[in-house]
């Protein structure tokens, strides 16, 4: 049972309270009691019972046999949707060989990394790189990208745009193939910058209300292939005292986000901040981790870690259930992300990973800067 709250025809008020507490789906309210539901929504009794029977008779009906056996799918047939669903490139190759071929669909992928190492940039290429036309080997899909830092420069996304746009329009000249060239010539900036749903988040009651309005959204804008967050860690850094909600509603927004992403067949990408790890006992030292805890490091399927050694950007793959771990190096530049060049020999290098992995190591006592 895992019903939409927002889909129940509750008041808008008790819906916007469900969904700032943390209750995104009826399997959230299941055991809750009226006087519990009251006072955590600061709402009447009569409007407890009416949100907690409505929840309840939907439990009662639960779904048919048919329907369950409906819902089934075969892991042969997971296999060939996923080898048949192109990723979503960055235009640097060692990054689109690490993850097996771009961003993947139908799954959630994190990018976490300290301030200035290209998080954004790396989001706003992924925006345009998801509009590349099929005839090219794209998805010909569209963008949402949920600002929660106010960091999306337009400008930015019209210069890395024209670039694409070019490189597509010069593809196609070289290849003289008459349906690249039809589809170059409509790829155009203002249509790449028209396919980007910009939505600006001030606070995580916005954010949370934001998800749980994207299925509908989604039913109206088929084409959304990818759905960005920058940064889904800002506002529950910041805005928080209550660590347990804060745990709640991230498990609750990771549901939401992962069920998306599989039922519409699309790719989500967040970005997450770093913070200080503190190691006790003998030799005590500290070192960054991504922020919001060692529970929210199941959200994701797949997690990168972008990271500066040497005055040049890497990025780690830190997690993922089907590619090993190893460490690329990327730029930058005016044009977008792209391969680092090495100079002294003008090839692109291509490393193993270099930088530990926490996971990997002996565990130690320690405790972590919850903020």
């Amino acid at each position: 049972m895992q019903r939409d709250l927002g889909s129940f025809p509750f008041p808008p008020h008790v819906k916007k309270k469900l969904s700032s507490a943390g209750f995104t789906s009826a399997d959230d309210l299941v055991d809750v009691k009226p006087s519990e539901l009251c006072k955590e929504l600061s709402i009447s009794t009569e409007e407890a019972l009416e949100v907690l029977s409505a929840v309840k008779k939907q439990t009662a009906s639960g779904p048919s046999q048919r329907a369950f056996s409906k819902s089934s799918v075969s892991a042969l047939e997971l296999l060939k949707r996923e080898n048949a669903s192109p990723g979503i490139i960055t235009f640097c190759e060692e990054i689109d060989d690490m993850l097996g071929g771009g961003v993947p669909l139908a799954k959630i992928t994190e990018l976490c990394g300290s301030p200035g190492v290209g998080k954004t940039q790396m989001c706003i290429q992924l925006a345009v790189d998801v509009q590349i036309p099929a005839s090219f080997g794209g998805l010909d899909g569209e963008a949402v990208f949920v600002d929660a830092e106010g960091s999306f420069i337009p400008q930015r996304a019209a210069d890395i745009a024209q670039v694409v746009h070019t490189h597509c329009h010069n593809v196609a000249e070289m290849q003289n193939d008459k349906e690249q060239l039809s589809s170059s010539e409509a790829f155009t900036v203002e249509k790449i910058l028209g396919g980007i749903h910009y939505f600006r988040c001030h606070s995580y009651t916005e954010l949370l209300a934001l998800v749980n309005l994207f299925p509908q959204f989604l039913k109206d804008h088929k084409k959304v292939k990818l759905v960005i967050i920058d940064s889904i860690a800002f506002h529950f850094r910041h805005d928080f005292d209550d660590m347990m909600l804060r745990t709640r509603l991230l498990n609750g927004l990771a549901q939401s986000l992962i069920k998306m992403a599989v039922n519409h067949h699309l790719a989500v990408v967040l970005t997450n901040q770093m913070t200080t790890k503190f190691t006790t006992g003998p030799g005590g030292s500290s070192h960054l981790a991504p922020a919001l805890g060692e529970s929210w490091g199941h959200a994701a399927t797949i997690r990168v870690i972008l990271h500066w050694t040497n005055n040049q950007r890497f990025a780690l793959l830190y997690k993922s259930p089907s590619r090993k771990e190893m460490t690329v190096p990327y730029q930058v530049t005016a044009a977008g992300i792209r391969s680092a060049m090495d100079t002294s020999t003008g090839r692109h290098p291509h490393f193993e990973a270099e930088v530990s992995n926490p996971r990997k190591r002996r565990k130690q006592d320690g405790q972590e800067n919850a903020r």
